[in-house]
């Protein structure tokens, strides 16, 4: 059974129960946007009784009950989530705490109004493809406008991150009146995950991620990112960054990320993502004005960029590739440049390759930057040389691999200790140096450090 007809067949089961079961949410909104099919389904089934209809489910369907205490059940195999009509209380502070108590008797407007945007709260009915519209989402599908539906938008901050990822996704604006009320909303402690996933979302599916990052200045929640908030007004030296503040650059920077992206590789087009967002976060911390050259310069600020880069990764995430691998891309963002002035070597090339893991995606950072300095036009003339240079040494889209490993010294009858590591950080900088490329040489620069 294909999505498509577990859909009709949840509808057909809770019609047949005495409900009504309405498609809800994304691929509502998405189908009258006119974009691609989603992989989640949204389901909310009015007139029928929760112990009843999953009964009448667990006849066709094999269920996962695992959110039944918010009124969800999940269907197993398939990307469809059921929710029966519910009312919320807010208790306290925070995105969880809310008392929730499932009414199946609610009208539709009264559930809808729990929604967080006007474009999410429309409704189909896949049996027969009536829409019900009662926040006029449609509307502003049509004017591309984010809008909050009621005023308990606010019970929720992690509305306000939604909102950013929705511009960014969709190039909406955002309401004025959904703005103001952004504006009295507090971040309440908000699990980094849940943060996290609003951030994803705008870097890996963003059209235009200037629009998410405007509203967060607009609505005032860049005080939630100091990092971010610094880039605002932060001179830059104007012959060559015609388009004005740091913050001016990131945002233009972003929108070439997502201009230029083949959005093949969520996992890689995040991480680079990251990386153009946090790439200029050293020039606040590095900027002067020199009498002498009459202009704003930013010396070391790309080695300056990575504490404040950790600083507000840590905030969203705790994933390790995430906070290993962003960073080291933010402080070789000049490298690039300047390795195709002097015409640097093979070992250069490969020493960089470890830093970063992959070149491709410092490239990819670095043809971004070059980029976002609208109206000059990009310079990539050392992105091609690089890059081509990583090719033939085979380092474009992983760090060199160690030749020698554990396993041959002890083969020369050493055996394991403390001397181990040194020995192979010795022979990984003999690599990187092109003292040898196969085993065969690796084992002769042993035998001669050992001799």
């Amino acid at each position: 059974m294909t999505n498509e007809e577990a859909i009709t067949a949840v509808a057909e089961i809770a019609r047949n129960a005495g409900g009504r079961a309405l498609l809800v949410g994304g691929s509502v909104r998405d189908g009258l946007l006119g974009g691609a099919a989603l992989k989640d389904y949204d389901f909310e089934v009015f007139g029928i009784a929760p112990d009843r209809l999953a009964a009448a489910l667990a006849e066709r369907f094999r269920l996962d009950e695992v959110g039944a205490s918010f009124g969800v059940i999940k269907l197993q195999h398939f990307d469809i989530d059921i929710a029966l009509p519910r009312r919320e209380t807010k208790l306290g502070p925070g995105h969880r705490s809310f008392g929730i108590e499932c009414d199946s008797s609610l009208s539709l407007e009264e559930a809808s109004a729990r929604r967080d945007f006007t474009i999410n709260a429309i409704y189909r009915d896949p049996l027969t493809d009536e829409i019900f519209d009662p926040w006029n989402g449609r509307a502003d599908l049509k004017r591309g406008i984010i809008r909050h539906v009621s005023d308990h938008f606010c019970e929720d901050p992690l509305r306000v991150l939604r909102a950013m990822q929705f511009a960014a996704r969709f190039e909406f604006r955002v309401a004025q009146e959904t703005v103001e009320v952004c504006r009295r909303m507090d971040a309440e402690n908000l699990p980094c995950e849940r943060l996290f996933e609003e951030w994803r979302k705008m870097l890996v599916k963003g059209r235009k991620i200037s629009l998410g990052l405007g509203f967060l200045r607009e609505s005032t929640w860049l005080r939630f990112y100091p990092e971010l908030a610094a880039l605002v007004g932060c001179e830059q030296a104007k012959e060559w960054h015609p388009e004005g503040d740091v913050w001016n650059h990131t945002l233009a920077a972003l929108d070439a990320f997502a201009r230029l992206s083949p959005r093949q590789e969520p996992d890689e087009d995040l991480i680079v993502g990251l990386a153009v967002l946090c790439h200029d976060f050293g020039k606040p911390i590095a900027s002067r004005y020199d009498p002498q050259k009459r202009r704003f310069v930013s010396p070391g600020h790309d080695t300056a960029g990575v504490a404040p880069t950790l600083s507000f990764l840590r905030r969203l995430t705790n994933e390790e590739r995430i906070l290993a691998e962003v960073p080291p891309l933010v402080k070789a963002h000049m490298r690039p440049y300047a390795m195709w002035k002097s015409n640097a070597g093979d070992s250069a090339v490969r020493r960089l390759a470890a830093e970063v893991k992959r070149i491709d995606r410092l490239v990819r950072l670095c043809a971004a930057d070059d980029s976002g300095r609208p109206p000059a036009k990009p310079d990539l003339e050392c992105l091609d040389w690089l890059l081509k240079r990583a090719e033939e040494l085979r380092v474009k889209d992983s760090a060199p691999k160690p030749i020698l490993m554990g396993r041959h010294l002890i083969e020369r009858g050493m055996k394991p200790g403390a001397g181990f590591g040194r020995i192979l950080c010795a022979a990984y900088e003999a690599q990187l140096e092109g003292e040898f490329y196969d085993i065969a040489g690796a084992k002769n620069w042993l035998e001669k450090v050992q001799s």
